[in-house]
């Protein structure tokens, strides 16, 4: 019917239209839903990084229509390689790892699969040394995001607000003394400096991403010693901290996804989320997402890397009611001020992406209490 009205070829684009709408793929002449799997190289639950993940995917599904398998494989590192591996061979389009502790084996795995297509979060894969055509790898400029947070920091440490002591103190938890958990120092150093050139920053780090109660040790401690706002970058680690602000009666800033609202709204605990003014966002399931849009039109770039920061919205600080309500608005206007000042360059960011070690002791002693 459609055919006698001229309308074939209109119907044949509709359609293509369609199925690329509902995340569908022509694959050995039969049609069916794209297939991802994300292998988290630790577990979900972490309220942070790996959950925001998980978001990524789900949007995914009910936008795109793609179909997704989440593997978590535990802290046990003798088994992501071997995990990998294994589901290489399974019949999935598009595997999705993350961190900079699965890239060795992504270079390993990769090379072995040239037929299957890998993506690669919060790390790059060697391209010059290992080619990986089939590889897509997302950094982030987490360092930027940190600089909103130290200057949040410092605004708090040095002013009259509840909880704010005199002194000019405030903490760092990190999960592991690790390039991309120093580029979130590096920043936050520098930012905290612009507000107040000779604040004092109390930094730990934790060994591990797993533990709340290492976490919570080094984050009492730090609250001990006087200082009244810490931020994280410690996922699962980190939640220790959380706790340890509800007993102290602190502050916090949260790190990956929006904590404060995690626990105002999923964990019922009004308290705990109105000690975290802020979290410093690092939007891997808004990467995700974007990344899954361009997989299924087929414009996903493989081969590349890209790096995304505050200019493309994937890092940031959280500005919920709880920011609103319980930080001056002069505080909030100046960190606005900051954000679009690192985006139109005038403020450039210092990384540890690239800096020497002696250089990075040098800045940590630097602002050591």
């Amino acid at each position: 019917m459609l055919r006698r009205f001229g309308y074939s070829k209109i119907l044949i684009v509709m359609t293509i239209v369609l199925l690329m709408g509902a995340g569908l793929l022509i694959r050995g002449g039969q049609d069916r839903p794209i297939s991802v799997v994300l292998l988290v190289n630790g577990t979900l639950g972490d309220l942070s990084f790996f959950d925001s993940a998980a978001r990524g995917l789900a949007a995914a599904a009910e936008e795109l229509g793609i179909n997704y398998t989440i593997v978590e494989m535990a802290h046990d590192r003798a088994v992501w390689g071997p995990t990998l591996m294994d589901i290489a061979y399974e019949d999935y389009d598009l595997i999705i790892v993350g961190t900079w502790d699965m890239r060795g084996h992504l270079h390993e795995v990769a090379r072995l699969h040239p037929e299957r297509r890998f993506l690669i979060f919060d790390a790059a894969v060697d391209y010059k040394r290992y080619g990986l055509t089939n590889v897509h790898s997302i950094l982030y400029k987490q360092n930027e995001g940190a600089f909103l947070a130290g200057a949040l920091a410092a605004l708090v440490t040095t002013s009259t607000m509840e909880r704010a002591n005199p002194e000019p103190l405030i903490g760092f938890l990190g999960g592991m003394d690790i390039p991309v958990i120093n580029d979130f120092l590096v920043g936050y150093i520098a930012g905290a400096r612009y507000i107040y050139p000779n604040i004092r920053i109390f930094i730990s780090y934790a060994g591990t991403f797993a533990d709340p109660a290492r976490g919570k040790e080094l984050a009492l401690a730090q609250l001990r010693a006087g200082v009244d706002i810490v931020f994280h970058a410690a996922s699962l680690t980190g939640l220790g901290l959380l706790e340890a602000i509800r007993i102290k009666d602190n502050y916090a800033i949260g790190v990956d996804s929006d904590q404060a609202l995690i626990f105002q709204e999923l964990k019922d605990d009004p308290v705990t989320a109105r000690r975290i003014l802020s979290s410093m966002l690092k939007r891997v399931d808004m990467s995700l997402l974007y990344a899954l849009r361009r997989f299924v039109t087929g414009t996903l770039p493989f081969g590349e890397a890209h790096t995304l920061g505050l200019a493309e919205g994937a890092v940031g600080l959280a500005d919920n009611w709880i920011f609103r309500k319980y930080l001056p608005v002069e505080f909030q206007d100046l960190l606005t001020d900051l954000k679009r000042r690192i985006i139109t360059g005038e403020i450039v960011v210092p990384t540890a992406f690239g800096m020497a070690r002696e250089d990075l002791d040098a800045l940590r002693d630097g602002v050591r209490p």
